[in-house]
């Protein structure tokens, strides 16, 4: 005999949010502020299409470079993982918040080439380790949390 149907848990109740807010921290651990405002970074979350994209473009990379190699796995240059690694980054950026870069020449940067910049420079290395780590935890996508 099954349970009466209110016995059984509503799982859709537990679904997570497409986004939620990283407020980044310092390379200190110092949370960031400007003129009182957080700092941080809007990310898609792993249950979102987004996400979804980014797996699938990974899962890509690593078939094409082993039918490049004899099926063997291949040693990725630096540069190649930095370059793929920011593009994976921006593409799971829903936007910034209160974050400025500047090109070489001093223009300043806006969307993704504003995401691709910041996460490709290694010595702001310390918002892409969050973003990942970040992106790798449910929890903080699920309504209740602070972040989403």
């Amino acid at each position: 005999m099954h349970p009466a149907k209110e016995d059984h848990m509503k799982i859709a109740t537990l679904a997570v949010a497409a986004t939620a807010f990283l407020h980044l921290k310092g390379p200190d651990g110092v949370p960031l502020f400007e003129d009182g405002a957080p700092v941080g970074i809007d990310l898609f979350g792993p249950g979102s299409p987004e996400h979804g994209q980014i797996e699938e473009r990974q899962s890509a990379r690593v078939v094409k470079r082993m039918a490049e190699n004899d099926n063997k796995i291949a040693h990725v240059p630096l540069a190649t993982r930095r370059v793929e690694a920011a593009e994976d980054l921006a593409s799971l950026t829903a936007g910034f918040r209160h974050i400025e870069h500047d090109a070489p020449d001093g223009t300043p940067l806006a969307g993704t080439a504003l995401y691709h910049a910041v996460y490709s420079d290694p010595a702001l290395g310390w918002i892409k380790e969050q973003v990942i780590k970040f992106v790798g935890d449910w929890g903080k996508f699920t309504p209740g949390s602070l972040t989403s």
